[in-house]
């Protein structure tokens, strides 16, 4: 009952930070020239945003850290789990990658940043660290917060140490690495309209909530366990712990998404949409969850997709275009549609895909 009350007291915690200090840091980030800078090739409306306050996911990041860390410590009176600190490394981790594009943006006092390359291997580094911590720290019955093995639901037969210990452990790395960047890009690119990314990434973090309860009352460790339940249980390091840190991350992003839904007074930056794309990728790992961030993540990866397929025929076809601009969200900015109406349709798409994954989720263990 203690951490069920530290999981409801983070997400107040780090929402009352964000909601009540996010007009602090605004003047603070004008007073020190950290305004937005828009690309000249992008839609006309969106002139009238430069110079607004931008890196605000470091107000985010901060109220997540405030909320987790205070009720963890003061109010369950229990260390923080390597889990919990897993995922809250990789989002302040891939939070600094992101500060340094938004910083050099600012210096530069232009829309580009970092070279993709650079940012990609700021990003393969952080994700290499949290990936061979990942591996260490067994708790009593010598789970780790990560595995070895591919995960969809539970961990898959897909184990690469089956290509021998240093190999499987090279091979999991980098796929460690191709889910960090793939979902913290996905989120950058999603990140193009007030409160579009924000309020899709409670969505999805939000799913982990629901993922991380359920998982704590279906522990095989746990000593409430129903026995007739015992062969569908989850081999699953502090998944109540990973609870508390989506609730705090989420409270955090509804506090901000005050200010920074349409029109914005402040936005997150690469420094927020980074630190969101890493917290979702790590929480999907170490929940054992990693194939099911297509659904989870679904509107991140629709948004990445359009990208992608603009640019591949684009080259194939020498010029022609199937979107009228890339990410998708824009298409339809360029069709005349008002930005409010985007972001919230956009939200449904990307509430629905998180049903289908938490849906998918219980399924699973009604099925077993």
């Amino acid at each position: 009952m203690v951490r069920v009350r530290a999981l409801l007291t983070a997400g107040a915690l780090s929402l009352a930070f964000t909601l009540f200090l996010t007009p602090l840091f605004i003047r603070l980030f004008r007073r020190i020239g950290w305004g937005q800078f828009i690309r000249d090739d992008g839609p006309k409306s969106h002139h009238v945003k430069r110079g607004t306050p931008t890196m605000g996911g470091i107000v985010f990041i901060l109220g997540t850290l405030f909320g987790y860390f205070v009720a963890t410590l003061v109010l369950s009176n229990e260390p923080p789990t390597a889990s919990g600190l897993l995922v809250l490394f990789m989002m302040v981790g891939l939070g600094a990658v992101g500060f340094i594009d938004d910083f050099v943006k600012t210096r530069k006092r232009q829309s580009l940043g970092l070279g993709g390359w650079a940012k990609v291997l700021g990003q393969v580094v952080v994700a290499t660290a949290f990936a061979l911590l990942a591996l260490q720290f067994p708790n009593e019955q010598s789970v780790t917060p990560a595995s070895t093995s591919i995960s969809f639901i539970r961990d898959l037969p897909l184990d690469f140490i089956v290509f021998g210990t240093v190999v499987g452990i090279v091979l999991y790395v980098i796929w460690i690495g191709l889910i960090t960047v793939a979902t913290s890009n996905g989120v950058n690119v999603t990140d193009g309209l007030d409160g579009l990314a924000g309020g899709a990434s409670i969505l999805a973090i939000g799913s982990f909530v629901f993922i991380g309860f359920w998982q704590f009352n279906q522990s095989c460790s746990s000593e409430n366990l129903n026995p007739s339940d015992a062969y569908r249980c989850y081999e699953v390091r502090d998944p109540l712990d990973l609870a508390i840190v989506a609730t705090a991350i989420v409270g955090g992003l509804v506090g901000f998404l005050w200010w920074n839904t349409n029109p914005a007074h402040i936005y997150m930056g690469d420094t927020g949409s980074l630190a969101l794309g890493g917290a979702l990728a790590a929480l999907a790992i170490v929940s054992h969850t990693e194939l099911l961030l297509i659904l989870t993540g679904g509107l991140f990866v629709i948004e990445t997709g359009s990208v992608i397929v603009q640019r591949a025929y684009f080259k194939l076809t020498r010029g022609k275009r199937i979107f009228l601009m890339s990410p998708i969200h824009h298409h339809f900015e360029l069709k005349g549609w008002a930005e409010v109406t985007i972001v919230v349709r956009f939200w449904i798409i990307g509430g629905l895909v998180v049903a289908a994954a938490v849906g998918s989720f219980y399924f699973e263990w009604l099925q077993r």
